[in-house]
């Protein structure tokens, strides 16, 4: 039952999100194109936390190395966006690799830790780097060429932009959704409950761990190449480790335990973000406070608590 109600639920707003730059002003296409971005990002994170069971403080390198990217290749190479896109990816999931093979060896809090410290180092050397990323600067001034497969879009455009980040971030969760649906995925949840378990059954933990980092790293350097032509600028604050709070906090959010819970939680904290900003200074303290109640009571985040909410009343 809960299947067919997501599904039901899926297709609305996908009707819904394809049909916003014709019934929406230009302010709200740069706000659901935002929403879609991070919400891609907390799916990554998510694979690793919710699925995995590791908390990672350091997910914000990925996602700003693979902005990194994207500018890099447009300003000095000029290839087209998919082909940028890739190379974000690539960028990302290398990045992930070498921080991986460290961070898979150990557990919990240390392995949170140790995320975080490698998330700061790569921050410190794009704010240090200026020769590459010209510092707290950031890379500015790339321009969009063409898209790809002889496709003439017009990406400058905020509603085309915004319909092809949305067919990518589609196409991108369906194939985050087949991984935490197979028997890759199935092993991954064995391991968040026991990994001890796991592997006494002759599974390598530290490998499958390894993997779903490398993954989860690979669609976070994606979601960066989709915020860099989006911002128009690739900054040092994409890498900071307060960045990497946001994929946690939207995951949680919106409910660790379901695939559309990170993309929930991303709608609710941008558009809360978007709403308190626009009557009051101290937006990050009414937002702490909304956020936190939220949190302690919505227990499975909001589309579990709801989905569990709706399945009560169908009784």
């Amino acid at each position: 039952m809960k299947t067919k109600i997501l599904l039901a639920i899926l297709a609305v707003v996908m009707v819904g999100l394809i049909a916003v730059p014709w019934i929406a002003s230009y302010f709200y296409i740069f706000i659901f194109t935002e929403i879609l971005i991070l919400g891609l990002f907390a799916a990554s994170f998510n694979l690793v936390f919710g699925y995995t069971g590791m908390l990672s403080f350091g997910h914000a390198a990925f996602f700003g190395i693979g902005s990194y990217a994207m500018a890099l290749v447009l300003i000095h190479l000029e290839w087209p966006f998919l082909v940028s896109l890739l190379a974000s990816m690539g960028a990302a999931a290398l990045l992930a690799l070498v921080i991986g093979f460290f961070c898979v060896r150990l557990n919990e809090v240390y392995f949170a830790m140790l995320t975080l410290a490698f998330g700061m180092m790569v921050f410190a050397i794009a704010y240090q780097w200026r020769s590459v990323t010209n510092g707290s600067d950031g890379l500015a001034g790339f321009s969009l060429g063409s898209f790809g497969f002889g496709l003439d879009l017009t990406l400058g455009n905020p509603a085309v932009y915004y319909h092809v980040v949305l067919t990518i971030v589609a196409i991108a969760s369906a194939v985050l959704y087949v991984i935490c649906r197979s028997s890759f995925g199935m092993i991954l949840r064995a391991i968040r409950q026991n990994p001890e378990r796991v592997s006494f059954a002759g599974l390598n933990v530290r490998t499958y761990r390894l993997v779903a980092f490398v993954i989860a790293g690979a669609f976070a350097g994606l979601a960066g190449g989709l915020i860099a032509p989006f911002l128009r600028v690739a900054s040092p604050e994409l890498l900071h480790w307060s960045m990497s709070a946001e994929p946690i906090l939207m995951a949680i959010l919106g409910g660790t335990g379901y695939f559309l819970g990170p993309f929930a939680g991303a709608a609710v904290f941008v558009l809360l973000e978007t709403w308190i900003t626009s009557f009051t200074e101290s937006w990050m303290l009414v937002l702490g406070i909304i956020l936190a109640l939220m949190v302690i009571f919505f227990r499975k985040g909001l589309l579990g608590t709801i989905l569990d909410w709706w399945m009560e009343v169908k009784k």
